[in-house]
């Protein structure tokens, strides 16, 4: 008879790391909803807000969210037509296009946020003594690194000046 080894750690691991992120997401919901905004939304809008220039090209938009090519073509849609971004052209490659955040966007932002980082503080941030988050912070990104290499992608590189890039045309 085979012995299930129902007491792994790494069971245990990975069941914390669910129910804390179930958690987590349950207790920042009602900020979101009472913005408009849905999760990926949000993540969109912040990944857009914390880029140089407040821009990503579309490919490196949908590599940080994890989200197929058309499924990040929806969202920037949606917020397109909600006026929270703009999708602008690259001047350098006519296939390229760029998600820009719009004063729209970083007002949206700015009235959810407050409540979002009061939340993160109350039942994550605030709960780790500074060293503690610093050391969290960087396990966690080495995890991320494996699991979702494309997280970061175009993060770091130098973009075009907002000025330079055309609106995309319909």
């Amino acid at each position: 008879m085979s012995v299930l080894p129902i007491d792994d750690p790494r069971l245990t691991a990975i069941g914390l790391l669910s129910e804390v992120h179930a958690g987590l997401n349950g207790r920042m919901q009602p900020a979101l909803v009472a913005a408009g905004l849905s999760d990926i939304d949000f993540e969109t809008l912040i990944r857009l807000s914390r880029s140089p220039g407040e821009r990503l090209r579309m490919t490196d938009l949908a590599a940080q969210t994890g989200l197929s090519t058309s499924g990040v073509t929806r969202v920037v849609d949606r917020l397109e037509r909600d006026g929270l971004l703009a999708r602008v052209a690259c001047p350098t490659d006519r296939r390229a296009s760029y998600a820009t955040l719009t004063e729209a966007g970083r007002d949206r932002l700015a009235t959810v946020l407050p409540h979002h980082l009061s939340d993160i503080d109350t039942c994550f941030t605030g709960l780790l003594a500074e060293e503690e988050l610093e050391f969290f912070l960087g396990i966690l990104r080495r995890i991320r690194d494996v699991v979702r290499p494309c997280a970061t992608a175009g993060a770091a590189e130098s973009r075009p000046q907002a000025e330079s890039l055309s609106p995309v045309r319909p």
